[in-house]
């Protein structure tokens, strides 16, 4: 984008009302909500004192509430003054009057009140260090970003520097989250899966694999533990992968849920041989149908969810042996195709029925997988490997996309049961 062009999109045919009177309005609501702040802090409003009648006394002293009076928890205190701050947010950059107190240790000592609010040496919101950071990311350089946002900051805008802060920033966040203990994480199950970008790599368009590591904590809860470019979805890829997140504290979980490439199978089974394996059925139903012609795909798929959408983990079995006896028949390969899943595919039937939904699949990756590839599809190419793990990284520390409980979650504590025999 030009100046030129940049400076037309700012000028007055593109300004509205509604939104001149809602950033006038920003500055009076941010200080409201400091000084409510600073007002629990202390105990009382501005202007108002301590009561210090003894039956008051009384009441604080028990931790109870009354008019003008407050619970022993508060800390007493005084204010001094304001300090004025600039602060810079989507409604764009505002000076806002800080309010200033000290308050009272129990040794005599006083120490400066700090708003959680806004905290010391903030400048910007996390929302405009996401959009800056987001903007650099998808390849364009620090001027181009400042022009662009121009629009959306109005007033002092966006420098290069400022560009180039919210950057450093965001990159040590992303290193932090890359190096963080995973020892305190409660970790029953691992879903893990690949995803292939294009990045520019030399000049050229390349497809790259992300390798993507999200954990189910034992209170059902999911968590993204590892998103990495390891040069492809290859055993030592995985198994590189999977030693630092061991490196870092990760416990050996209660299954594991994977798309059936063999790489993966492969690094699992070499670090923990006895971890129970869940094939995603969604993969392998499209392994099934890619082995027949496609005027049988509905038929195949019609079988196959009859058989792993079946109520019981008996009538599973029972139906899987009605799927074999029909295909073998019908098209040799298909039936060849769901045998080579042995009994991985039907590791969801150990779990308590409640967990089969959540633990089927590998789901909750391919969702992340999608939103992903639909915040990034009018980008031709990523400027690079490491910026496509940090894109896919920021939409969930930034809280574009947020991870919810797995179903059936309350029964993730019971033992899985024990394998049912296939050849029964």
């Amino acid at each position: 984008m030009s100046t030129n062009t940049a400076n037309v999109l700012t000028g007055e045919g593109w300004r509205d009302s509604i939104e001149a009177l809602v950033r006038g309005r920003i500055r009076g609501l941010i200080e409201e909500i400091l000084e409510q702040e600073l007002s629990d802090a202390l105990g009382r409003a501005r202007y108002t004192r301590w009561k210090t009648d003894p039956a008051v006394a009384v009441d604080i002293s028990q931790g109870l509430s009354d008019e003008g009076t407050v619970r022993a928890s508060r800390v007493a205190g005084h204010r001094h003054g304001r300090r004025e701050r600039e602060l810079m947010g989507t409604f764009g950059k505002v000076t806002i009057a800080v309010p200033r107190a000290r308050l009272e240790g129990g040794d005599g000592t006083t120490i400066e009140w700090k708003s959680k609010t806004l905290p010391a040496y903030r400048r910007r919101t996390k929302e405009v260090e996401a959009l800056i950071a987001g903007s650099y990311l998808s390849g364009t350089n620090t001027r181009r970003v400042g022009r662009a946002l121009a629009s959306v900051f109005r007033r002092g805008g966006v420098s290069k520097d400022t560009v180039s802060r919210a950057w450093r920033k965001i990159k040590t966040d992303w290193e932090a989250w890359n190096v963080r203990d995973l020892s305190s994480e409660d970790i029953v199950r691992l879903i893990l899966d690949g995803t292939v970008v294009r990045v520019r790599l030399d000049r050229k368009s390349t497809a790259i694999s992300l390798l993507v590591v999200l954990g189910v904590r034992r209170d059902g809860q999911k968590v993204l533990l590892a998103v990495r470019n390891m040069g492809g979805e290859s055993e030592a890829a995985w198994r590189a992968l999977l030693d630092g997140l061991i490196a870092r504290g990760l416990k050996k979980p209660e299954l594991a849920i994977v798309d059936g490439a063999q790489g993966l199978e492969n690094a699992l089974t070499s670090l923990w041989s006895d971890l129970p394996v869940q094939r995603c059925t969604v993969h392998k139903l499209r392994n099934l149908t890619a082995h027949a012609p496609k005027r049988l795909a509905e038929e195949i798929k019609a079988d196959f969810n009859d058989m792993v959408y079946a109520a019981t983990a008996a009538a599973v079995m029972a139906r899987r042996k009605a799927f074999l006896r029909k295909w073998r028949l019908k098209c040799r390969a298909v039936a060849d195709s769901l045998e080579e899943a042995g009994d991985q595919l039907f590791t969801f039937t150990r779990l308590p029925p409640s967990q089969w939904k959540s633990a089927r699949t590998t789901n909750a990756i391919e969702r992340l997988h999608e939103e992903f590839k639909r915040r990034i599809k009018t980008q031709t190419l990523l400027p690079s490997a490491e910026t496509a793990a940090m894109l896919f990284w920021g939409l969930l520390a930034s809280g574009q996309i947020n991870l919810r409980k797995v179903d059936g979650w309350r029964t993730l504590d019971r033992q899985l049961a024990q394998p049912i025999d296939l050849a029964a």
